[in-house]
């Protein structure tokens, strides 16, 4: 089985079609995980939601993340600056009639979801079981709450990553370790690991997990932001920070 995770859009629909034209050449996924952080900072979160409603995959999970939460219940106190509390507002503001009913309709608002796939545990949470809307899992704060799970998939943060942790366990036949593997597909629309091509990941059950990215035309994006909101989302483009 084949899962296509994607995290953190941004309303960047440049991006997303990049990335949808690479799968399409690459993978055969059957199934969609969504993480989360569809709109915002980018143009274009309508037509974002627009695309995605129309991606011929079943969805194992779709999430809310701390965009879609702030923006639905209004709550912008949490941002890290006052200029991501204004794109939001922004954005709450530009989204059509259609796209609001989407995200009301959501199913997994928590932030979280639970699922199981080829016979495997998975735990999908946009940021991390600590807080699932405002704080990401990096391999430095790995917790005992995953060690049920047989994938973590995750994102937030913006940064892919892809790592095995060993939790001790009473099976001699695994030599007394049961492993969670953790998938962060790092960010289609707002890359913050000094790679500014879109990111996104497949997991494959059986060969294990792609972490892909992919060049997309980051000046014809970035000429559609407008003074409305900071330039500080469109430049940040460029490099990838």
């Amino acid at each position: 089985m084949q899962i296509l995770i994607l995290s953190d859009i941004h309303g960047n629909l440049t991006a997303l079609n990049a990335v949808l034209a690479d799968v399409q050449e690459r993978f055969s996924p059957d199934m969609l995980a969504l993480l989360g952080d569809l709109i915002d900072y980018g143009p274009r979160s309508n037509a974002v939601l627009d695309v995605i409603r129309q991606i011929p995959l079943p969805l194992c999970c779709n999430l809310w993340g701390n965009h879609e939460q702030a923006i639905m219940t209004e709550t912008y106190t949490r941002f890290s600056s006052p200029r991501g509390a204004v794109s939001a507002q922004y954005t709450r503001q530009q989204l059509s009639a259609e796209s609001l009913d989407y995200l009301r309709q959501m199913p997994d608002q928590s932030g979280t979801c639970e699922f199981t796939a080829a016979g495997m545990k998975m735990l999908a949470v946009h940021g991390s079981l600590a807080d699932p809307f405002w704080r990401a899992v990096t391999p430095d704060q790995v917790t005992d709450a995953y060690q049920p799970y047989d994938y973590v998939l995750s994102g937030h943060n913006h940064c892919s990553h892809a790592f095995p942790f060993f939790y001790p366990a009473e099976d001699p036949a695994m030599r007394n370790r049961k492993r969670t593997f953790f998938i962060n597909p790092g960010s289609v629309g707002q890359p913050r690991n000094h790679d500014p091509r879109a990111q996104y990941a497949v997991l494959d059950t059986e060969r294990g997990v792609s972490l892909c990215a992919v060049p997309y035309d980051i000046a014809a994006e970035q000429q559609l932001y407008t003074d409305a909101t900071d330039s500080f989302y469109r430049d940040r483009l460029t490099k990838g920070v």
